[in-house]
């Protein structure tokens, strides 16, 4: 057999005639003069900056902040230095992006799969809130729903109660535990009962390809979850010692709470994203091909299951990098809850920038919070849109 004959390497061409090199260096001159750009924007700014005689430089994070924050998820107070000022802040803003990315994936899935429901009622409901609630300005729905909290709901001295929870305008109130290391338990016991969850799915799935016999996809998985946590709550000595609210003569004391800022941020940007989301499950759906619809319907599958087994699975492709916009938008307009008071990182920036003049500074730690979050949610959501695509044999 004759050895296949080797080519030798094709010399790179170094001259102007050169298509390949003159790209290399028109990207050379382009980088060059963004950075040429930049250096004299931060130049010409600190000129003036220094002229005007004002400070510029992060070394205010290491000072004391001097204001308080009203809802801070851990232990802050006005004597701690800006940095954890501003940790807070990133936290509250954290805090509201992934729950309500969560409510509204599942608000907006539920209304995206009401409209091809059979039920004339549930069809024009699905169909009159994506309508409402899409073409609202989310800022306005930030507003009206601060005011029906904080007007509608009965005061603090007289709140709505169902058992140990309370509902007024100081916000809801209820149960909360008190950290030791035994939760820190419960928490890993969750943890690993999600893990179980993963492998309990994976075996479903073939266990429904190979056999056609559908596994309880809810029920089972919740239970798992539960034992999780039961296990690890024995293993951590099983704490049972809680915050109970009761209701005081002026206020409702004790428990843990959810500011009326927080409930009404959470509720507008849930409402106002589950309307597009509806509208990319519902285009997802509607993408699929009806062949596959009618094939399910010939094998006996029932609606629900033709709807999760064979709809879904198929229009996730065309759903999820939509969805991925909808979850940056969420999160860049959760930058809105300054207009109601909600202390994200926007509002502990415009605090530390009145008191410390810093404006640039402050800009520039908004601005790489909100890039970070972005890149991460993107980074996340391609990786599963590639898991999730439909792979060609």
């Amino acid at each position: 057999m004759a050895e296949s004959v080797r080519q030798p390497p094709k010399k790179r061409d170094w001259s102007w005639r050169s298509q390949a090199f003159r790209g290399l260096v028109y990207q050379a001159l382009a980088l060059a003069a963004v950075i040429a750009i930049g250096w004299w924007l931060a130049s010409n700014t600190a000129a003036n900056m220094q002229a005007r005689g004002i400070k510029s430089g992060f070394d205010f994070l290491l000072q004391p902040a001097g204001f308080d924050i009203g809802e801070p998820l851990f232990g802050y107070d006005s004597s701690h230095p800006y940095w954890q000022a501003f940790a807070v802040g990133v936290g509250n803003t954290l805090r509201v992006a992934i729950l309500g990315i969560v409510l509204a994936t599942l608000v907006g899935t539920l209304l995206g799969v009401g409209r091809f429901s059979r039920n004339a009622l549930v069809r024009g409901f699905c169909y009159g809130y994506v309508e409402l609630f899409r073409n609202v300005p989310v800022l306005v729905q930030l507003l009206m729903w601060y005011l029906l909290v904080t007007e509608l709901l009965p005061d603090s001295t007289e709140p709505w109660q169902i058992g140990n929870v309370f509902l007024s305008k100081g916000g809801l109130t209820y149960p909360g535990p008190v950290w030791s290391a035994g939760f820190g338990w419960v928490v890993a016991g969750l943890a690993l009962g999600a893990l179980g969850v993963w492998f309990y799915r994976r075996w479903a799935r073939a266990q429904f390809d190979a056999t056609g016999r559908e596994r309880s996809l809810f029920w089972v998985p919740l239970g798992i979850v539960i034992a999780g946590g039961v296990l690890g709550w024995f293993a951590g000595g099983m704490p049972n010692e809680w915050k109970i609210p009761v209701k005081g003569e002026f206020a409702v004391e004790g428990g843990s709470a959810l500011t009326p800022e927080f409930l009404a941020v959470l509720l507008g940007l849930v409402l106002y994203t589950a309307a597009f989301i509806a509208e990319v499950v519902r285009a997802g759906i509607q993408s699929v091909p009806r062949g596959q619809s009618e094939a399910a319907q010939a094998l006996g599958l029932s609606r629900s299951q033709e709807m999760r087994q064979v709809l879904l699975p198929q229009a996730l492709r065309v759903i999820i990098p939509p969805m991925t916009n909808q979850y940056l938008n969420l999160t860049k307009n959760s930058s809105l809850a300054v207009a109601i008071g909600y202390p994200d990182v926007v509002s502990i920036s415009n605090t530390a920038l009145n008191q410390t003049g810093r404006a640039v500074e402050c800009i520039a730690i908004i601005m790489a919070v909100y890039l970070t979050t972005s890149l991460a949610t993107s980074l996340f959501m391609n990786w599963y849109n590639a898991r999730a695509a439909i792979k060609e044999r």
